[in-house]
């Protein structure tokens, strides 16, 4: 799979003309909890050579493509991603902090990760994981039976909360490391264990009964989470003009 997705990759390159700088996995692969048959979420950033932004016009600036294989390829455009991550879109921070990782050229992510602590805003993020937690499990954790590939949807942006709640930073995409985070009680990682290893066995469709210890937990955690959001701050203090040096280095080197 891994060279399929470089093949897509060089192929993308080549129809639309562009450089990718920066190729990871996204969902529940990078996160570290994939079914056995979840699909493969690449996401990119990708840039134009330097007329396709001389113009007048708005061309478009996000490229997708659906390949055999359950194979998911979407990027965006450099210049939308600078802006995205200037107003401190949680999911290109969680791109950057990947494990898995298809392409790095030419320094783009290694830079975007030196300015991101000054760039996060909290409140923007603590809100993406909030408002995610929250329709996961109005919408599928009701049930008796329930996919325990939704559990994790709403297990880890609850974690990703209380993490912002405690650091005022970017929570880390592994999952692992939410979870080893030290306001993470030993009795909230034996439970998560548990339910790790019931995912490990279990495809995307697979469905069973929760705990009630779980559902407790998700409950409690909602509430708490939903309480702290006028606490949250942000400290973010990038400057706009280090993006821009950054959009025009990249744009030169992609000639």
């Amino acid at each position: 799979m891994i060279r399929a997705i470089e093949d897509a990759i060089a192929a993308i390159e080549s129809q639309h003309e562009v450089r990718i700088l920066f190729a990871a996995e996204s969902g529940s692969r990078a996160w570290g909890f994939a079914s056995p048959d979840s699909d493969y979420d690449v996401r990119f950033i990708y840039a134009h050579k330097r007329d396709w932004y001389l113009t007048i016009g708005e061309p478009r600036d996000v490229i997708e493509a659906m390949l055999p294989g359950d194979l998911d390829l979407s990027g965006w455009e450099l210049r939308k991603t600078l802006r995205l991550f200037l107003r401190g879109n949680a999911a290109l921070n969680e791109w950057l902090g990947s494990p898995i990782v298809y392409a790095d050229r030419d320094g783009l992510a290694d830079e975007l990760r030196t300015l991101l602590p000054g760039a996060f805003r909290a409140p923007t993020a603590y809100h993406h994981y909030l408002s995610m937690a929250r329709g996961v499990i109005a919408e599928h954790l009701q049930g008796e039976e329930v996919r325990l590939k939704k559990v994790f949807y709403a297990l880890r942006p609850l974690l990703a909360c209380r993490w912002i709640a405690a650091a005022n930073s970017q929570p880390p995409t592994a999952f692992s490391e939410l979870c080893s985070a030290p306001w993470v009680e030993a009795g909230e990682r034996a439970m998560i264990d548990a339910l790790l290893i019931a995912k490990a066995a279990a495809r995307e469709v697979d469905t069973q009964s929760v705990t009630p210890e779980v559902r407790r937990w998700l409950a409690i955690e909602l509430a708490t989470a939903t309480d702290k959001i006028s606490a949250i701050r942000s400290t973010a203090d990038i400057e706009v003009s280090a993006l821009d040096a950054a959009f025009r280095r990249h744009v030169r080197t992609s000639q």
